[in-house]
């Protein structure tokens, strides 16, 4: 709550690399945004949600918390398996496997489950980049 990728980190890193901000805030964007408004066989879905709550549950297994959000909707949302998919491919992804990956979302298409894969590793490089710059801005101070 107190050092976000909006308010803090992309501006260091635009400070410290011309540019490569703008770039990443850009590819983070396009993954959060990549909808086809479908959930598995329904059309015309606004996915907004499920995305966000993706999101922030990763940030949340790497102890990033967001005050402005409810974090009741990630319970809502996503279920067990999903939330251990989730957690296994982002902190321990040696231990995936394709059992965990068939699992979850039983009956969604693979480019939806596609999808939540490029969501957790894009959230979980934000993460990363949003420590490593908490760290520098530290320092700089």
């Amino acid at each position: 709550q107190d050092y976000t990728w909006e308010d803090h980190g992309f501006s260091l890193i635009n400070r410290l690399y011309p540019d490569v901000g703008q770039l990443l805030d850009e590819k983070f964007q396009v993954v959060y945004n990549l909808t086809y408004n479908t959930i598995a066989m329904h059309c015309g879905v606004d996915t907004s949600m499920l995305r966000r709550a993706i999101w922030n549950y990763v940030h949340c297994v790497f102890g990033i918390r967001y005050d402005d959000y409810d974090y009741g909707e990630v319970n809502q949302l996503l279920e067990r398996s999903l939330k251990i998919y989730i957690k296994t491919v982002a902190c321990y992804p040696e231990k995936t496997t394709k059992r965990m990956y068939t699992q979850f979302w039983r009956h969604f298409k693979h480019s939806e489950k596609v999808h939540i894969n490029l969501l957790l590793l894009e959230a979980r490089m934000q993460a990363a980049l949003l420590y490593a710059l908490r760290a520098v801005t530290r320092y700089m101070t």
